[in-house]
């Protein structure tokens, strides 16, 4: 089991990026929060085997919303696992 947590950086707010991510992250067996941050980047924890985390994250760095412009992903792997139940969008 691996979890890390992401900031995205680009045009990921306004343009459907949390619910399309959400999406991807059912699609891919991926648990885990994503949310705004108020400067604009959006904030994901994942959580899952090593091969969705990574599938997550590629997929992840195409833009999952159409209308959306990934131009960087900051990862850190986090140490411990989490209980999480599914992937959700928190506020």
């Amino acid at each position: 089991m691996r979890r890390v947590s992401l900031i995205v950086f680009g045009r990921v707010q306004g343009v459907g990026f949390r619910y399309t991510t959400k999406m991807l992250a059912d699609k891919v067996g991926v648990k885990g929060i994503v949310r705004n941050l108020l400067d604009g980047t959006v904030y994901i924890e994942a959580q899952g085997s090593d091969h969705a985390v990574v599938n997550f994250i590629q997929s992840l760095k195409k833009g999952p919303s159409p209308y959306a412009k990934v131009t960087r992903i900051d990862l850190t792997e986090m140490g411990t696992t989490k209980d999480y139940t599914d992937f959700s969008v928190t506020y």
